[in-house]
């Protein structure tokens, strides 16, 4: 697995993975935080490392993720409840 995250390289995120039981957990952080931001996880199962299309399901899995962990790091948006009442 980590001969596959090898493969990307970001400006802003580091990539690592971890055995985690039967699976492997994908870890990404943001490099030199400014402010305080949560780790993101995700885990891949055995079926997933020895797909023969691997390569190709990660990324996209990988790229979802991504798009999920941005989202996530938004601290106030039009939906806030908190916000309704001002």
């Amino acid at each position: 697995m980590q001969n596959e995250l090898r493969r990307y390289e970001h400006p802003l995120l580091a990539f690592g993975a971890r055995e985690k039981g039967e699976t492997v957990e994908v870890v990404i952080d943001v490099r030199g935080a400014q402010v305080p931001v949560h780790t993101y996880t995700f885990e891949l199962h055995p079926r997933d490392l020895d797909s023969a299309q691997f390569e190709w399901h990660f990324q996209r899995q990988l790229y979802d993720c991504l798009h999920d962990y941005f989202i996530e790091m938004f601290v106030r948006t039009p939906q806030d409840k908190r916000e309704q009442g001002r």
